[in-house]
């Protein structure tokens, strides 16, 4: 049958295929181009996601266009959830050459499998039982993957500086994902000159993550950056698929997180801020409704009106949370006036900062092993080792490139730094990248104007930390500590009471 389809397919100068059954019965046969073979309607694939379609695709490939598997290839096989493509690739005398074929499979990095082979005499290969043994592993990830809550998403990543940071930073961002509830079946990673300003990642490569989307039943896809409006929308109409970037994945979670009014307001500013440019995207439709000459289309209209009403309840916003603001300013004069001490406890989001205040404080503040657990400040009475008393605050986590109207919306919320009499720069040192992190955090105490308030390194969760690391770290001089198993707490204290009674203005 090979051979025949071969010399057709040369006589003719135009590409065949077949659309074979799994008992080997020829369903269809498709008459393309030179270079190009289009598809009919195979009708309704079989029901659920587990099973395949019971068609295979093979198709033969000119000598002039022997390239092997195509995107479209690739595409028809995850679309139409085919059991197999196969190309045979074509020589001047008719006779076969190359034999490439593809299968999907859930388990490998594309979400699917791609094989080569010299000649196809060489194949060796009982069709059925592969495909039952295909179709059962398939059956067996995907149920799996539907055993976890939440919507599946890919992660993307495109880098300039190398991959190492790059997978830095996808790491991060699967914990976000984590942490709102979106379980990660793949990660992508390109490394660019630049950015593509219209897809931010290559036009092939975006591709090819939605045939991954596709094989491992993703619903998301989740990029490591903030998008523009415009890439959000070029994006959206080549995927088809629900996109988030990096800046509405931490308003997602903000949102879950925020408990008080001050936190829920700082959480709808921010997203106002992001929706405002992107407005005109939500509905294409809108910008199709034109009127005649000098008249403003009923689309337009509607758009100025949405964002008319998002400006003034922007305004309105902005009102709530400085007067939320002025009443906080008022509550710190008090404190001060009071001539209790102030110590602020930062650090990188989830390093146990909310840990620590209730275990100094007795508070019973919610603290968890997820990221921005904590939104608001949480501001708690104890007594330190001479008996007088001391404020301890908890804040917001820092976090790399945390969006700038995010920024803005809890600077607020960070003001409580600014009367500290002390900052504790918490660090997880169990913490694979502590370092960079805590960098971080000092940078942007930098950028708050607190760089010059007394602060102490404290190391935290040490009691992770391997024998012979956790002896370093002891011997480093640096104040180490366990917050959830109290492990060097009365050192920690005692060192705050010295730093305290050095400034002059602590009330002896």
């Amino acid at each position: 049958m090979a051979q025949s389809m071969a010399k057709i397919s040369l006589d003719l100068g135009r590409q065949i295929g077949l659309i074979i059954d799994r008992r080997g019965q020829v369903e269809k046969v498709v008459v393309g181009e030179s270079q190009r073979l289009y598809l009919p309607d195979l009708g309704r694939v079989r029901s659920g996601q587990r099973r395949l379609r019971g068609l295979r695709l093979v198709r033969t490939q000119l000598p002039n266009n022997i390239a092997g598997l195509s995107s479209d290839d690739l595409s028809d096989l995850q679309l139409l959830r085919l059991d197999m493509v196969a190309i045979i690739a074509v020589t001047p005398a008719a006779a076969l050459s190359f034999f490439y074929y593809a299968y999907l499979d859930p388990e490998s990095a594309d979400g699917y499998q791609t094989e080569k082979l010299l000649h196809l005499n060489k194949l060796d290969l009982d069709f059925l039982s592969f495909i039952q043994e295909l179709e059962a592993r398939r059956s067996k990830w995907q149920a799996a993957a539907q055993a976890i809550s939440g919507p599946a998403a890919i992660l993307i990543h495109v880098g300039t500086h190398g991959r190492s940071p790059a997978e830095s930073s996808l790491k991060e961002l699967e914990e976000l994902a984590a942490t709102a509830g979106m379980p990660v079946v793949g990660k992508v990673i390109q490394l660019r000159d630049k950015p593509d300003p219209r897809y931010l990642m290559g036009r092939g490569k975006l591709e090819e993550t939605v045939l991954l989307a596709l094989s491992r039943g993703a619903e998301y896809l989740i990029f490591d950056h903030s998008l523009t409006p415009s890439q959000c929308r070029a994006i959206g109409a080549s995927t088809e698929l629900k996109i988030l970037d990096r800046t509405q994945l931490i308003l997602t979670i903000f949102a879950k997180r925020a408990a008080s009014k001050e936190g829920k307001l700082q959480v709808e500013l921010a997203e106002l801020k992001y929706l405002l440019p992107r407005l005109s995207m939500k509905d294409d439709a809108l910008s199709r409704l034109s009127g005649g000459a000098n008249l403003r289309g009923p689309g337009e209209t509607k758009l100025e009106i949405a964002r008319r009403r998002l400006r003034e309840r922007l305004t309105r916003l902005t009102g709530e949370l400085a007067e939320i603001s002025r009443r906080r300013t008022l509550r710190r004069k008090a404190r001060k006036r009071a001539g209790v001490p102030i110590i602020a406890i930062v650090g990188y989001t989830n390093a146990g900062k909310s840990t620590l205040l209730n275990t100094l404080t007795g508070a019973k503040v919610l603290a968890e092993n997820q990221l921005f657990v904590t939104l608001e400040p949480a501001c708690r009475r104890a007594a330190l080792p001479d008996n007088k008393p001391v404020i301890y605050t908890d804040t917001v986590g820092f976090i790399r490139e945390l969006p700038e109207d995010l920024e803005r919306a809890f600077k607020a919320t960070l003001e409580e730094i600014g009367d500290a009499s002390l900052i504790i720069h918490l660090i997880d040192r169990a913490d694979n990248e502590w370092l960079l992190k805590s960098h971080t955090v000092l940078e942007t105490l930098r950028d708050l104007g607190y760089g010059d308030i007394p602060l102490i390194t404290v190391y935290n969760k040490v009691d992770l930390l391997p024998p012979a690391e956790y002896l370093a770290v002891r011997s480093s001089g640096v104040t180490a500590i366990s917050a959830a198993g109290g492990q060097g707490l009365s050192a920690l204290q005692n060192e705050l009471l010295r730093l305290l009674t050095s400034q002059e203005d602590y009330h002896v």
